[in-house]
């Protein structure tokens, strides 16, 4: 299912399924999942665009990465995710939040085309279009060709865990590339759980933690807001100070959710609009999320498609 986005549906990028365990198979190739937010590069007559993935234009927030892809050798659109590296060389979501106000090294990471001077490649299959994409790139310090690995998904995984990535991407080595639509053609494979969520809510602050205690999260379901917790840990003071000036424009006189909730007696309730993402253990059965931390707001999500991601068997 397609998720809302401005971008015209042919440029709109293929979406991934989330999966339960590693796996090898030799129809199967695996990447590392990087830990940024998608980033389609169109480059045309060596002028370059680069929108988010529900379709901003965001080339001037990012200008040395767009005049970087004017190298890109003719007229294409490319996939890829935009990542913020630690000194170890790691991509971490926290450091790309703070990546327009402070130093952070930025890397786009290309890993599919979908277009090369005017012929549509989508058909083509995934080895075909990542030959031609490692082709195009041109050789610079703010891009880099995704690397995959055959077969071996399981070792590649535990790899990722050493190193503390995100996860891997496992992608059906001749599937061909179907723009805005989830398939199982694409799966990712996560070291440790994550979720977007929806801020519906803060809590008074505590002893001396100043601004608010904890934020009340929320995803859509049915058409309704869905409570699945609190997190309260994970905010740096300045975390706390800026996120709490964007949470007080959008009070509200109630909350969103229609049972009540832990807390509401000391919660300010706010316009359900702000996405973040968290990392947390696991799920209770009452669907709340145990011990979830604060990683940082997403600006490419909208509200309204955040939905608990379910874990699917591969078929």
């Amino acid at each position: 299912m397609s998720r809302t986005s401005t971008l015209p549906k042919r440029l709109q990028p293929m979406l991934a399924t989330l999966t339960d365990a590693p796996f090898d198979d030799k129809g199967w190739v695996f990447e590392d999942k990087y830990d940024g937010f998608r980033m389609v590069a169109k480059s045309r007559g060596g002028k370059v665009t680069l929108y988010s993935r529900n379709g901003k234009i965001i080339s001037r927030s990012y200008i040395e990465v767009a005049k970087a892809l004017e190298g890109v050798k003719g007229d294409a659109v490319i996939d890829g995710e935009l990542v913020a590296l630690d000194k170890n060389g790691i991509s971490h979501f926290q450091l790309l939040q703070n990546a327009l106000r402070h130093e952070a090294k930025l890397l786009y990471c290309a890993f599919d085309l979908m277009f090369l001077d005017g012929e549509d490649l989508r058909g083509f299959t995934l080895l075909e279009r990542k030959k031609r994409l490692k082709d195009i790139l041109p050789r610079h310090k703010l891009i880099a060709f995704s690397r995959h690995r055959k077969t071996s998904g399981t070792m590649f995984f535990e790899e990722a865990e050493r190193k503390g990535l995100e996860g891997i991407m496992a992608k059906r080595a001749e599937s061909t590339y179907h723009s805005g639509i989830r398939t199982h053609d694409w799966l990712k494979i996560k070291t440790s759980k994550r979720q977007e969520v929806v801020i519906a809510g803060f809590t008074a602050p505590r002893r001396t933690r100043p601004f608010f205690g904890a934020l009340a999260l929320a995803v859509r379901e049915k058409d309704c807001w869905r409570y699945i917790g609190h997190v309260g840990t994970g905010f740096s003071h300045k975390t706390l100070g800026e996120l709490h000036g964007k949470l007080m424009p959008l009070r509200a006189a109630k909350s969103p959710f229609s049972a009540k909730v832990k807390d509401e007696a000391v919660t300010t309730w706010v316009k359900p609009s702000l996405v973040a993402e968290v990392k947390f253990t696991e799920w209770t059965k009452a669907g709340e999320m145990r011990h979830p931390v604060y990683l940082g707001l997403r600006t490419d999500k909208q509200a309204k498609d955040v939905v608990r991601e379910q874990e699917k068997q591969r078929a």
